[in-house]
């Protein structure tokens, strides 16, 4: 696929821009994609690189290879990078960075998953605004299986994704789901045949970057307050974002194009 190509740290994260559309693959097929703290540590600049670009609308993060989202964490690491609390809280701090960058890119962002979506890889998708999975994706966390814990943010975004009881059953059986067990308990937005799920996430990607950046950024935040933790409302600055897509030109452009009937050309001002 053609796209400017942006250069990272490690060839195990690839990042592009391709028709307003950021597309970031985790790319080690030959471990399902288990992300290493390279991984991480590229992941969160090539989100930064997307939040700054204004030509890049949507990003949608994917596993290369076709059998993996993200298997989790790179376990070849864990006796030398994570064999103590210490060391827990150092590489926690490097992951949990690089989801924050995801998380406040300003920016709608979109998991694509196929196959395995497991554990830090579950994780990350659930920073995604929306995730649209291939009828064979697989999801679990089995922290329960490895003798250690999740994270307080991936804790609560499982919880307001499937609601604490099934939460309690994922995290206490470590079991995995299928893709249609995910769906009707909330864990993902939509499941199509694999053959078809780059084609949907293309069209959906496609038509959220020809809307409004405005408008959608204004509802994004505001779902995140209203969604999120109550301490963290800053209703003053949805206003502002409210007032500003009024006062925009973007707004101007909308009315006009309707009332000419033709396809509005947004600008992001």
């Amino acid at each position: 696929m053609d796209g400017m190509q942006i250069r990272l740290s490690t060839p195990k994260i690839l990042a592009r821009i391709e028709d307003g559309i950021g597309w970031l693959t985790f790319n080690q097929p030959e471990k399902r994609n288990a992300i290493s703290q390279e991984m991480w540590e590229a992941v969160a600049a090539a989100a930064e690189r997307f939040a700054e670009d204004p030509a890049v609308r949507v990003v949608v993060m994917h596993g290369a290879g076709g059998k993996a989202f993200a298997s989790g964490a790179d376990i070849s690491q864990f006796d030398t990078l994570r064999d103590s609390a210490e060391a827990e809280a150092r590489y926690s701090a490097i992951s949990a960075a690089a989801r924050q960058k995801l998380e406040s890119l300003g920016k709608p962002l979109i998991a694509m998953v196929n196959g395995f979506c497991i554990g830090g890889g579950c994780a990350t998708a659930m920073v995604a605004d929306i995730r649209i999975s291939a009828d064979d994706g697989r999801f679990g966390i089995p922290a329960a299986r490895l003798g250690v814990a999740y994270a307080w943010h991936s804790l609560r975004r499982l919880v307001s994704l499937v609601g604490p009881a099934m939460a309690k059953e994922i995290m206490f059986t470590g079991r995995f789901l299928d893709a249609e067990e995910a769906l009707r308990w909330g864990l993902v937005n939509r499941v199509v045949p694999a053959d078809q799920l780059e084609t949907v996430v293309r069209e959906m990607a496609a038509t959220i970057a020809q809307n409004a950046p405005l408008s959608i950024r204004a509802s994004k935040e505001g779902i995140d307050q209203i969604a999120g933790e109550p301490a963290t409302i800053d209703q003053a600055r949805f206003e502002a974002l409210y007032r500003a897509c009024f006062d925009s030109a973007d707004y101007a452009e909308g009315r006009t194009a309707f009332m000419a009937k033709r396809k509005p050309t947004f600008t992001g001002r």
